[in-house]
């Protein structure tokens, strides 16, 4: 089964494609091997993180961009993540309501998921699903974040090129968080620019970037728009060739992907040894002890955690069940 679907995804097809982005949500037992077949055909698409305040007109703004890429005959792939549901756990925007003008285009792909309790502004599995996108045969994929503010530096591991959405009605919300999405931001889009203060943003964004500059190799740029009227969109999709462009000279490009490959083998580490020290809290009564103590106040967890780690006993223990020995 694993095997025809992706095949059939590699080929195309989007329903397979589909079908293999839920067994990656629910995290089933066939995803290493999933990935295993991907992995080498991925690498060719370039992602784009939106990010920034709810309400700032992101979805508007990545549905302008998408049609600029397909004018362009590219495939697009589009991940959106939203608030989870606290009835379904499923992603409380649907595709149709979000990207209805795109939704019957067969070169666009999108895909809405739920935040599902993540703190970053990312589920855990988005980055295995832009993968996903990415082996199919999208050219750009671009992931737009719930926005929940400054906790959303996942995006900016997560992506190549980083879009921040501003809006000037924000006021001192856009004050307090502005030392962190300083440090995002490779793309900064004043959206919904025909409103009161939209110029005074620019420019105070500006003038904040001017003396905070990143990298010698890249100027952010902060674009005015209105990308309901469909006006300065088509700078944001320059700015982000300019980005690329600028990102594969300088050899940044190949470096940030070679780190995201690096965390992303020690995430998945931590994540799967996090998961059988959990189960082997049920099966193994010395480190069931260990865990009683700690809920108890009877031993620290700093000093639980050393014993535990050097008891040859439990960890010839876990060695052994994790081998399925």
């Amino acid at each position: 089964m694993i095997s025809d679907l992706t095949e059939k995804m590699l080929s195309g097809n989007g329903q397979a494609l589909a079908r293999l982005i839920t067994m990656v949500e629910r995290e089933t037992s066939d995803l290493a091997e999933i990935m295993r077949v991907v992995y080498p055909h991925i690498g060719s698409a370039f992602l784009v993180g939106v990010t920034g305040p709810p309400g700032g007109g992101k979805s508007t703004l990545v549905s302008r961009l998408t049609s600029i890429a397909r004018r362009k005959n590219m495939q697009v792939g589009i991940l959106a993540v939203d608030p989870t549901s606290p009835f379904s756990g499923g992603a409380i925007l649907g595709d149709r309501v979000r990207m209805q003008q795109h939704y019957l285009d067969d070169g666009v792909f999108i895909r809405s998921m739920a935040t599902r309790g993540s703190h970053g502004g990312l589920p855990k599995t988005a980055s295995t699903v832009a993968k996903l996108m990415d082996a199919a045969g999208q050219d750009i994929i671009m992931i737009e974040t719930v926005g929940v503010g400054q906790t959303e530096i996942d995006i900016m591991e997560a992506v190549d090129t980083t879009i921040v959405v501003l809006v000037p009605e924000a006021g001192d919300t856009i004050q307090t968080m502005k030392a962190g999405l300083m440090e995002i931001a490779d793309v900064f889009v004043v959206n919904k620019a025909d409103r009161p203060g939209a110029d005074y943003l620019v420019a105070e964004m500006e003038s904040m970037l001017h003396q905070n500059q990143k990298q010698s190799w890249w100027k952010v740029p902060v674009i005015p728009a209105q990308a309901v009227n469909d006006i300065g969109t088509e700078e944001v999709f320059q700015q982000i060739e300019r980005h690329r462009e600028a990102m594969e000279s300088s050899g940044n490009l190949l470096a940030k992907r070679a780190k995201r490959r690096r965390t992303e083998l020690l995430r998945s580490i931590e994540y799967r040894v996090t998961q059988q020290v959990m189960d082997q809290v049920e099966r193994d009564p010395q480190l069931a002890g260990y865990l009683d103590k700690v809920e108890k106040g009877d031993l620290d967890p700093f000093t639980a955690a050393r014993e535990i780690i050097t008891s040859q006993t439990l960890l010839d223990n876990w060695l052994r069940k994790a081998r399925g020995i």
